[in-house]
C-alpha cells in the first residue's frame, strides 16, 4: 500500500471508530493471541506515546466514548464492530516541537515491546517541507499502522498509531469493508 494510501485508511479507520462509539463493549478482544489483545495494545501505544514525549490527545480512545443507545445505521454497527478489535492514539493539532524525533522515539519503544517495524515509508506533501511518513508494525497478530505528517501549508502535525486484531478485521465481508472504509479501502 502506499504511504498516502495507509495514511488515508488509518486516518478514516480513527475517525469512524471514535466518532462512532469506539469499542462499546469495552471487551478484550483477541486474548486467544497468546494474551495479546485490545487492552494490552492500547497500554503499549499509551506508554510509548507518553515515554516519547508527545503531547496529549485531546481526541477519545477506543472504549472511552459511551455510543449511543442504538446505531443510527448500518455503519455505525460496522464501526462498532471493528472498534471492539482496535487500539489507537492520535494527535491532531498544532506543530509540536521535536515531533518527528518523538514519533521515532514511540516507534522505537514499541520495537522495544516486541513490535516488528516494516519498510518506512516518507513522501513529500507540500513546497514548503512538509512530509508524511508511515510505517506497519506487527505483533501477535495485530497490525498498527504509525504516521506523522506535518504541513508547513497548515502548520500542523497529524501523528497517529491505529492497531487493529488481523483476524477480527479479516471476519468483515466485502461489503461491510465498503461501508467501514468507502473510497479509502485498499484494493488488491
Amino acid at each position: 500500500m502506499r504511504t498516502r494510501d495507509m495514511a488515508a485508511v488509518a486516518g478514516v479507520l480513527a475517525a469512524v471508530l471514535f466518532g462512532a462509539g469506539c469499542g462499546a463493549d469495552g471487551g478484550e478482544r483477541g486474548a486467544g493471541s497468546g494474551g495479546f489483545g485490545r487492552e494490552a495494545a492500547q497500554a503499549e501505544i499509551r506508554t510509548a506515546v507518553a515515554g516519547a514525549g508527545l503531547p496529549k490527545s485531546e481526541l477519545p480512545e477506543p472504549g472511552q466514548v459511551s455510543a449511543t443507545a442504538t446505531p443510527a445505521d448500518e455503519r455505525e454497527r460496522i464501526a462498532r464492530r471493528a472498534a471492539a478489535c482496535t487500539a489507537a492514539w492520535q494527535y491532531i493539532g498544532p506543530v509540536v516541537d521535536g515531533a518527528r524525533g518523538k514519533f521515532d522515539r514511540t516507534v522505537d519503544a514499541l520495537v522495544g515491546e516486541g513490535w516488528t517495524a516494516g519498510k518506512r515509508l516518507e513522501e513529500k506533501l507540500d513546497d514548503k517541507g512538509g512530509t508524511l511518513v508511515g510505517l506497519t508494525l506487527k505483533k501477535s497478530g495485530w497490525s498498527l499502522f504509525a504516521r506523522h505528517s506535518t504541513s508547513k501549508t497548515v502548520a500542523m502535525d497529524v501523528i497517529s498509531f491505529q492497531a487493529s486484531e488481523d483476524a477480527c478485521m479479516n471476519g468483515f465481508s466485502e461489503r461491510e469493508m465498503d461501508l467501514l472504509f468507502g473510497e479509502d479501502r485498499e484494493r488488491p
